[in-house]
């Protein structure tokens, strides 16, 4: 119940504003759920990368992670890729919370969402997670590392992400 009513609070919210502007440059460092070091040098690789912040709270995103996954397999030769951040990773410190670090390893499992998930650095939070107020939210970037358009609110089904993908790419 508790975690339903901080995912209602952080909806509300949600309207003020949720993520960086379109063009905004994003840069970052960190590791991903395997402690592996990532960077904004990721998306030079891709045409479009699709950032996806979830919570390992968040009903909604677990429900579209297998979408996504989907999606992600069936954009690769399209030059796209899908990237998971795990917004509630961190404790109030900064330092990894391994109870929910082990519960979203779980979740990536169970969802069959193996593409790359990123722990959140501190950076990040002061960049391009600095106006996240819900989950999920997804960013598209280009290749230059770029803010496509606006940021998305809510999850979506696989059908519904493939139709913006198909426009951003036009």
């Amino acid at each position: 119940m508790k975690k339903i009513l901080i995912t209602i609070a952080l909806l509300a919210l949600a309207a003020v504003s949720f993520a960086q502007n379109a063009g905004d440059k994003i840069s970052f460092s960190a590791t991903d759920m395997n402690g592996k070091s990532v960077s904004s040098e990721m998306f030079a690789k891709n045409k479009v990368t699709m950032l996806n912040i979830w919570g390992t709270f968040c009903g909604p995103c677990i429900r579209e992670m297998p979408d996504l996954a989907k999606l992600n397999d069936a954009n690769k030769s399209n030059g796209v890729e899908v990237v998971g951040i795990v917004i509630d990773i961190l404790d109030r410190k900064g330092n990894v919370d391994s109870r929910v670090k082990s519960s979203g390893e779980a979740i990536i499992k169970k969802t069959g969402a193996a593409y790359t998930h990123i722990i959140p650095s501190k950076e990040m939070f002061g960049g391009v997670l600095k106006n996240v107020q819900a989950v999920p939210t997804t960013i598209f970037v280009d290749s230059n590392g770029n803010q496509i358009g606006e940021a998305y609110l809510g999850s979506r089904s696989q059908k519904d992400w493939q139709k913006i993908i198909d426009g951003i790419l036009k």
